[in-house]
């Protein structure tokens, strides 16, 4: 029996439709600029290119329905995203393949401190202190493949306070869920229990607090998360 100097930290899970059993989570992978529409809004370049791909933590998952506004930034964006849950991985996967690994998808939102990312970009320095904050990726419940199959096309929208910022179309993505998981087992050594949020349509814009978001994508149902 291992024991520990300290007490072990909980492992992070996410809550599956229709059962009471829990997805662990490993990793989290988030690709960047995903939508040609968002890529111009933020700047970037929309011809396809190689993607490329930032992390939070495990523990940024949050089923609680709401998002502490957090400190150190007064510029907070909501990214709406479809999560993709892996329940195995491995190395090179082909994009024939890929597809096989996936246990589920939800719709999640990558909340971003938007002044906090843009001055390590100016910097050059990494964006975790944007990106990997606390409850930093609310999240609805997984679907399993068994139940909604692999998504594709249909709408992927984001309201606040009843007034839609975010609308699009899955198959709007650059770098579609088959190509994600091939690249990214290229470079990591994928496995059950990672998960890859999938990038966000344009729309992106500031919250603040009492803001109620309201997340959908088509056959994945809604998430609404308050800002607190």
């Amino acid at each position: 029996m291992t024991r520990y100097a300290i007490p072990a930290p909980a492992i992070p899970s996410l809550s599956i439709d229709g059962s009471s059993d829990r997805f662990p989570v490993r990793r989290v992978y988030c690709i960047g600029r995903n939508y040609a529409a968002h890529t111009i809004e933020m700047g970037g370049d929309p011809n396809r290119e190689a993607p490329f791909f930032f992390q939070k933590n495990p523990d940024n998952l949050d089923q609680s329905g709401e998002f502490p506004y957090p400190v150190k930034s007064g510029d907070v964006h909501h990214e709406m995203e479809m999560l993709v849950a892996l329940k195995s991985g491995g190395t090179d996967i082909p994009v024939a393949n890929a597809l096989e690994h996936v246990f589920g998808y939800a719709v999640a939102l990558d909340m971003t401190r938007r002044d906090l990312q843009g001055d390590a970009k100016a910097a050059r320095r990494p964006w975790e202190i944007g990106k990997a904050f606390e409850r930093s990726a609310p999240c609805g419940p997984i679907m399993p493949v068994s139940a909604v199959g692999h998504p594709d096309h249909g709408l992927v929208q984001l309201s606040v306070n009843d007034e839609t910022r975010q609308t699009g179309d899955l198959n709007q993505m650059i770098w579609k869920v088959p190509e994600m998981i091939a690249y990214l087992s290229e470079y990591f050594e994928l496995a059950a229990g990672d998960v890859i949020l999938s990038g966000t349509p344009s729309g992106v814009a500031a919250v603040a607090r009492g803001d109620v978001m309201e997340a959908k994508i088509a056959g994945l149902g809604s998430l609404k998360v308050t800002v607190v």
